[in-house]
């Protein structure tokens, strides 16, 4: 079976976050299974009416292209003040306002997300997922991953994940969007 091309957003911007991390062990642990594009959210213009109408910036143009080549979208976000962060929103706006061939719209999504407390990502993914929801993106329910406590389960020197439980949570994660965007991708 050929690799599906999944576009992969994080939602947190800092570099060196737990979700970066996490993506990063995503993307490793899925290589032969998925080739994974990252679609940079953090250069995206604040989602404005007037920008749009004088045309798509090229971060805009270069964030629709990735997801219109896309057979499914993987979302990798934190939790701020118990909803997804501002900048991720915005990523979605932009999305959800694009031309038909380059939206989200019925495209398989997959969400994960890991955090430093003992709550994981529960209400960001939550508030994604009503997001996702409104948008017509075909949404994986199952399995999640919340990755909760997550700087307990990597090296500090590396950021690789050295926790066994979370890393067959990841391959089970990998195997079961593979077989959801085969299903529902179209």
């Amino acid at each position: 079976m050929e690799p599906k091309r999944i576009v992969a957003m994080c939602g947190s911007l800092r570099k060196d976050s737990l979700n970066r991390k996490l993506l990063n062990e995503i993307i490793k642990q899925s290589e032969g299974k998925w080739h994974v594009k990252e679609a940079e959210i953090g250069k995206l213009p604040l989602f404005n009416e007037d920008i749009e109408a004088a045309g798509d910036p090229e971060s805009v143009k270069s964030f629709r292209k990735k997801l219109k080549e896309a057979d499914g979208v993987l979302i990798v976000t934190p939790e701020y003040n118990a909803g997804m962060p501002g900048g991720l929103k915005n990523a979605l706006d932009w999305a959800s306002r694009s031309p038909e061939e380059f939206s989200i719209k019925n495209l398989p999504v997959a969400i994960a997300g890991a955090s430093n407390g003992n709550v994981g990502t529960a209400l960001s993914q939550m508030q994604l997922r009503q997001t996702l929801t409104n948008m017509n993106a075909n949404i994986m329910t199952n399995p999640k991953i919340i990755a909760s406590r997550y700087q307990t389960k990597i090296d500090p020197e590396t950021g690789r994940l050295t926790d066994e439980s979370t890393a067959k949570q990841i391959d089970k994660f990998i195997e079961s969007f593979s077989r959801f965007v085969t299903v529902f991708g179209e």
